[in-house]
This record gives structure tokens, C-alpha cells and sequence, in this order.
């Protein structure tokens, strides 16, 4: 196999030697795929060159390096030069997958993966726990003996993975770092309390990953359900029933009577096969991490989904920059397993450390390449930390969609009451035009969340707030996440602005960059100085001269400005954390002790 690929290798090298390019043509630039791991020896055994001669090459450009000395991008494009082959680094993961799926011939059906999601109360648990103990009744007496975020149903002898996620937020944490799991998802909601915050929530984040959604209309056996009332609020947010004609799925359970559980399980089976779900199970297994722990008695655990291949006791693996030997798989009854084959998640033992969920497990040959790609990747990780897509900001907007960058704009819309997140709604789309469309993700009232804003990371989006807050660990957040939150008090500069990124005349705006939270301690007043501040830095940091919003019971009072900061006697520019300070305030009104100064400057960020 390996001599294959080196033929074919010098082939192509020869061939993008040999082919002058015609007269008014480009020639196609022929990239050879470099696995990351590799060593100088083993690109010098690939293309048939002496690894001493390669060497010397190298010496004489000016790198210091031994044959043993991983390749990095920069020594890669080094090496491209000497033997003048277009080469470019890929990640192990990348080239199994397009393997696994060249490899037509060899894709097999796999059962599907199953999230259930839904409003807190409206029985999603109850629904988890009815099939998991149909199944248990089928498979052993004694229920599962431990819990590993996964699980498998045998319905009619066709298999189906059921994801126990925590909340909405777990589902989009994983498709934001690129690793989409879920096949589809099952929207509960209960018959007798309808559409709900939570269940807008869901739809949004299984629409915005392009997962079809089954309703189950759960609690049919209470008598105020409502099923029909349920499936009229579904329309209004773009879910029509098929007996209603539209193309969703919907089922009419009672979760505690255990009633139509078989049919929710045929639907899944059903959709499942229109789907027509295939993986690869004989390249060298990759999955997703869904969880993870350190277990005091087995050490670093994680809790793996196949989604390609076929996981076998003994076998290398490489996950993000840790690795190991899988020592010990387990299935959610504890029990242990030598294989696992494509939708089967498994509990692995064996990990080096303990490993992120949501990156990818890769089986490799043996330990010694997987401990040299996880070397490779912390190296990696320590030069630089990889640049994460983010979403647009309005200012951008214009320069993107003018070289044909974008195509869309996503936006979440948040607003403080009902009809103000209608209008918006109905409002935001009609200002598409040829070039933009607007593409409202997610709308609905109440202040931003966390929720909100790992949504708009994983989907691009801006979050467009209208009489809302937001908290400062939210700020904070989509400072990380660099999400744009835009907030607004007149519904009219809000759909200006809106207008004018699209057609490209955004003006200049004055941004608020949180700084930190001070709390009142005591007030002092001074004579020729007058009211100082005995406060307390919460979090973050206090600036003089920055601008200070005075809240009480986290409402607003006044918005003034620091006019001077002590520490002990000294004035200071800066108190961070935990540190003591007397504040001076250019107006001060109504305060008292436990009052909480939360300090920001303002910005002018002008469009790029």
C-alpha cells in the first residue's frame, strides 16, 4: 500500500515537472497531502530522496534540523521548494474521512444518532428514561449500572443512538468546534402547555445545523392536552405537521404510559432510512468525544462516538494533542466490549489525559505515531492558538458581500417584549437585497444568554438586542466567542442600522467595553473633596476616568464617570480584582452601601 502511494506520489511530482503549461493557460498546481506527524525521513522515504541529501538542502537554506525532527507548515513549504511539489499539511482526521467516503463501494447503512430536545418540564427525561427501560426489559434485568451520555435502543432489531445531552447548549458547543453528532432531533412538547421559550430555542439550534426535526407531542393522557393547539404554534414557527401537509414528522406520545413510544421509534427508524445513512467501517476508526472525566480508580475516561470505522480493544488512538491505547470500552450497561463499530458509543479507557469533548478520536497504526502527532500538536498549540472563524460584525459586512464573501446575514433577535420580536421578525428579512439576504436565526424575548451567544458562534450570527441586558459574564463570554452584540432602545436606529450595513453606509458607532463590577463597601464624605466611595473590585478592573452605570438589585439608577481612584492613599490609573479602593464620581446621587458600580468605556469603532 505504502509503495502505491509512493509511485503514485513521484507520478504526480513528475507529471507537474514534466507538463509545460500552454501558452495563455494557468497551469493546475498539484497539492500532495502532507499527514501531520511526519518527519523529515519519512518525506524524504515518500518521494524517493536520501534523506542525508535532503539534509544538506535544508542546512544550506538555512535550517538546522535532523531527520528525526517533525515537519511543521514552515519546514513543509521549505521542503516544497527543494523538491518542487506542492505540498500541504492535513490533519489525520481530514484524510480518513476522505478515504472512508471515496471508498464508495465499502459505505454501510449505520443506525441513526438520536438528540432529544425540548422546554425544561415538558418531559424529555420521562421520554429518555420510557425507552431506555423498554429497552433495559429487552436486554438485561437490573437497569444501567452507569451513565456515559449515551445509549442504544434495539427496536425490531434496528439500532438507534440516543444522545442524553445536558441542554441546547452542550448540542451547539459541539457543532461549533465542527462536530456535528446528531442525525436528528426529537422536539418535545408538552400537549397541554404548547410552544415555549426553550422549545423556539431548539428549533433554532437543530435549523441553524441543518438537523430534521420530529415532534413528539408529549403528555397526551392529561386531560387539558391540546395536541391541535400545539401543532398550530409549531406552524407559526415554520414546523407544519404532515397531516397538516407539510413535511414534519409528528408523533402523539404519553411519555408516562409509555403510549406510541413504539410508533416515535418506527418514525426514527423511518426517517433514518430516507436519510439514508452510510459509514466506512473497515478504515481505522474515528469518533467524537462527548464527555470526559478523571476517574480516581480508572484515570482519564471518555465517552466516544463511532462515526467511522470499527474500535477495537488494543488500538492507538490520538485525540487533540493527548493519546493512548484503548485498554478497556465499555457500553452504558457497564459491560465490556471488544469492538464497536459506527453509531455505537462506547466508555475508552486508556487516555494519556484527559480529553476535550468535542474533538475528534482518530485510531492511528501504533502508539509511537500517536504520541508524535500529539507532540506535533502541542507544539502547534504552544506557537500559536489556531484562528477561529468569526462570526461578521456589522462594520464588515459591506467589504465581504462587495468581493462575494457573503451571501448572509444571520441574526438573533432578543427583545423585551412579544410583539417587539414579531415586528423585528417580520421586519429584518424585507431588508434583503440581490447581493445579502437576512437570515433570522432565532427570535424571542428576555434578556441575551448564553445560549443565545454559543448559537450566534457556531452559526456566524450577530445578536441584535432591543430593550434587553446583558450580564456581564455574557459580555464576557462574547468577547471570547467574538459574537457582536448589538443593543438598541429605538426600534428605528435598529433597523437603520441594519439598512445601512447592507448597503454598505454603516456610519461609525460608539461601542461599550465592559471593564469590571466594583462593590459599595462604605460612603465617606470628605471636606473640600466631598463624596468618596469605599468599594470593593468584584471581577474585572476599574480605570479612572472610565464610565460607571450605578445599579441596585441589578437595576440601573444613573450612568456618570470616575473622576478619581485611590488605593490605600496612593492615586492610581487601575484597581484589578479583589483590591480595596476609594472611587470619586463626577455626579453623585442616591447611593448606598451594596450598591455596584459596573465600569465600561466607550469606543468609536468606525466600519472596516
Amino acid at each position: 500500500m505504502e509503495k502505491t502511494k509512493n509511485k503514485s506520489d513521484q507520478a504526480k511530482a513528475a507529471a507537474h515537472k514534466k507538463k509545460p503549461a500552454k501558452e495563455g493557460t494557468t497551469k493546475p498546481k498539484i497539492k500532495i497531502h502532507i499527514q501531520e506527524g511526519s518527519t523529515v525521513k519519512d518525506l524524504a522515504e515518500r518521494f524517493k530522496i536520501k534523506p542525508k541529501d535532503l539534509l544538506d538542502h535544508l542546512q544550506a537554506a538555512g535550517y538546522d534540523v535532523s531527520a528525526s525532527d517533525l515537519v511543521d507548515e514552515v519546514l513543509l513549504q521549505a521542503i516544497s521548494k527543494i523538491i518542487k511539489v506542492d505540498l500541504e499539511m492535513v490533519s489525520l482526521e481530514q484524510d480518513i474521512r476522505k478515504l472512508a467516503y471515496k471508498m464508495t463501494d465499502y459505505l454501510k447503512p449505520r443506525p441513526p444518532v438520536v438528540t432529544i430536545m425540548g422546554h425544561v418540564d415538558h418531559g424529555k427525561t420521562t421520554l429518555l428514561d420510557a425507552i431506555r427501560s423498554s429497552n433495559i426489559a429487552e436486554r438485561e434485568a437490573g437497569g444501567i449500572t452507569q451513565h456515559i451520555g449515551a445509549y442504544r435502543v434495539n427496536y425490531k432489531g434496528r439500532y438507534i443512538t440516543f444522545i442524553d445531552t445536558p441542554g441546547h447548549e452542550a448540542f451547539t458547543q459541539l457543532r461549533a468546534r465542527g462536530a456535528q453528532v446528531t442525525d436528528i432531533v426529537v422536539l418535545v412538547v408538552a400537549a397541554d402547555d404548547g410552544v415555549m421559550p426553550q422549545t423556539r430555542e431548539a428549533i433554532s439550534h437543530a435549523q441553524a445545523a441543518n438537523v430534521p426535526i420530529i415532534v413528539a407531542i408529549n403528555k397526551i393522557d392529561k386531560p387539558e392536552a391540546n395536541p391541535d393547539r400545539v401543532k398550530q404554534q409549531l406552524a407559526k414557527e415554520g414546523l407544519i405537521v404532515e397531516e397538516w401537509g407539510g413535511k414534519t414528522i409528528c408523533v402523539e406520545i404519553s411519555a408516562k404510559t409509555k403510549k406510541n413510544i413504539d410508533e416515535l421509534l418506527e418514525m426514527i427508524i423511518l426517517l433514518g432510512d430516507i436519510l439514508e445513512l452510510k459509514s466506512n467501517p473497515y478504515v481505522p476508526a474515528q469518533g467524537v468525544i462527548l464527555e470526559s472525566r478523571l476517574d480516581p480508580q480508572k484515570g482519564p475516561v471518555g465517552t466516544v462516538i463511532v462515526q467511522l470505522g470499527t474500535l477495537e480493544s488494543g488500538q492507538a488512538f490520538i485525540s487533540g494533542a493527548t493519546y493512548g491505547r484503548v485498554r478497556t470500552m465499555f457500553d452504558e450497561f457497564g459491560k465490556p466490549l471488544k469492538s464497536a463499530g459506527p453509531s455505537v458509543p462506547v466508555e475508552v479507557l486508556g487516555f494519556e489525559d484527559v480529553p476535550e469533548a468535542g474533538n475528534y478520536f482518530q485510531v492511528v497504526p501504533d502508539l509511537e505515531i500517536a504520541r508524535r502527532i500529539s507532540e506535533f500538536r502541542k507544539s502547534r498549540i504552544k506557537k500559536e492558538t489556531p484562528e477561529k472563524e468569526v462570526p461578521l460584525t456589522l462594520e464588515d459586512l459591506f467589504k465581504k458581500i462587495e468581493k462575494g464573501q457573503t451571501k448572509e446575514l444571520p441574526v438573533i433577535i432578543k427583545a423585551d417584549v412579544h410583539g417587539s420580536v414579531e415586528v423585528l421578525k417580520g421586519l429584518l428579512p424585507t431588508f434583503s437585497t440581490d447581493k445579502v439576504k437576512i437570515n433570522v436565526l432565532q427570535a424571542s424575548t428576555g434578556n441575551i444568554t448564553e445560549a443565545d451567544v454559543l448559537l450566534a458562534s457556531a452559526s456566524k450570527a450577530i445578536i441584535v438586542g432591543y430593550n434587553v441586558k446583558v450580564p456581564a459574564k455574557i459580555q464576557e463570554l462574547a468577547k471570547n466567542e467574538k459574537v457582536e452584540i448589538r443593543l438598541y432602545k429605538i426600534i428605528y436606529q435598529l433597523t437603520d442600522d441594519i439598512k445601512k450595513a447592507v448597503a454598505g453606509m454603516l456610519e461609525p458607532v460608539i461601542k461599550e467595553t465592559y471593564l469590571g463590577r466594583a462593590g459599595v463597601k462604605k460612603i465617606f464624605q470628605i471636606p473640600k473633596v466631598g463624596t468618596v466611595l469605599g468599594c470593593q473590585v468584584i471581577d474585572g478592573k476599574v480605570l479612572r476616568n472610565a464610565e460607571v452605570k450605578v445599579l441596585r438589585n441589578n437595576q440601573l439608577l444613573y450612568q456618570t464617570r470616575i473622576t478619581s481612584l485611590k488605593h490605600l492613599k496612593d492615586n492610581v490609573t487601575e484597581v484589578k480584582q479583589g483590591m480595596e479602593c476609594g472611587i470619586g464620581l463626577e455626579k453623585v446621587q442616591d447611593i448606598q452601601p451594596g450598591d455596584v458600580l459596573e465600569v465600561f468605556i466607550k469606543e468609536k469603532v468606525s466600519p472596516q
